[in-house]
């Protein structure tokens, strides 16, 4: 039986998530859907292209992933169908899939042209619809679509390292449910380029020299617990999707605050690694 995923910034207000499953089982009534997230905010491709990134994996092979963000059709912003891992996706070509092909090269990729046959001011409900259906009746993608052989990129999307390699300088590229805030700096690129070095992070105005690898970690759990004053502790980790995360520990944006609020940093915010000179 096929699952399909769906991805959104619909949000659960409106009748968009609604219609939308309505859709696909009219078409395919045994179908199983899953809710991987509707709370991207509005318009956010690197967001988006986060959540997927580390959700498609834990779905099995074969599994279609429809993603409406950003997914009106105009001359910039084509819709595309990709085979990758084993998995399917279809969405705007936007970038979201850049974070993803980064890492494992498509298997293939379509461009969707099935517009002229499908009048639609709502091409999730109309367009991505009919694909994802398509594809899990057992369909090619290139009954829907030709062939192309690259996506648009996200920009920004790799770090920037100086001549020198003793500086990366990342960006904030998620704030998840805690506050916690994640960078698109990635352990594999961190240690590529640190070689074993010490180290300080900069964010605003504050500053790390130790990496952790949970959140845990940076408790001395030796002090009894009600003298450590835990709660609000910053820190810096790798997150379970190897991204360098700045964190608050058990933070809690209505009592201790959040790494966002306190550090007061937002989407797109530079963070800053600074290496010691070999």
């Amino acid at each position: 039986m096929a699952i399909i995923t769906l991805t959104t910034d619909f949000g659960e207000k409106d009748h968009f998530v609604g219609a939308t499953k309505g859709a696909i089982y009219t078409e395919l009534p045994e179908v199983k859907i899953v809710d991987i997230s509707h709370s991207v905010s509005p318009f956010n491709v690197p967001e988006a292209a986060y959540i997927i990134q580390n959700a498609y994996r834990s779905f099995p092979k074969g599994t279609i992933h429809l993603i409406g963000i950003d997914s009106e059709l105009n001359p910039e912003n084509k819709h595309i169908a990709v085979k990758l891992d084993d998995h399917y996706f279809v969405c705007a070509n936007n970038g979201i899939m850049s974070m993803i092909c980064s890492e494992i090269t498509p298997e293939k990729i379509v461009e969707i042209n099935i517009h002229d046959k499908i009048a639609t001011s709502f091409p999730v409900l109309d367009v991505f619809v009919k694909v994802a259906c398509h594809i899990a009746r057992g369909g090619t993608l290139e009954v829907i679509g030709k062939v192309i052989d690259t996506i648009k990129p996200i920009k920004n999307l790799i770090p920037f390292v100086n001549d020198e390699q003793t500086q990366i300088i990342g960006s904030v590229i998620y704030i998840d449910n805690y506050g916690n805030v994640i960078t698109n700096i990635k352990r594999k690129f961190f240690e590529s380029i640190q070689k074993t070095r010490g180290f300080e992070i900069s964010a605003r105005n504050y500053k790390f020299k130790e990496i952790f690898n949970k959140y845990s970690e940076a408790i001395n759990f030796d002090i009894p617990e009600e003298k450590r004053y835990d709660d609000g502790k910053r820190m810096v980790v790798f997150n379970s999707s190897d991204y360098l995360e700045i964190a608050i520990y058990k933070s809690d944006n209505a009592n201790v605050g959040s790494a966002s609020t306190l550090l007061g940093l937002k989407m797109r915010d530079t963070v800053t690694v600074n290496f010691d000179k070999i």
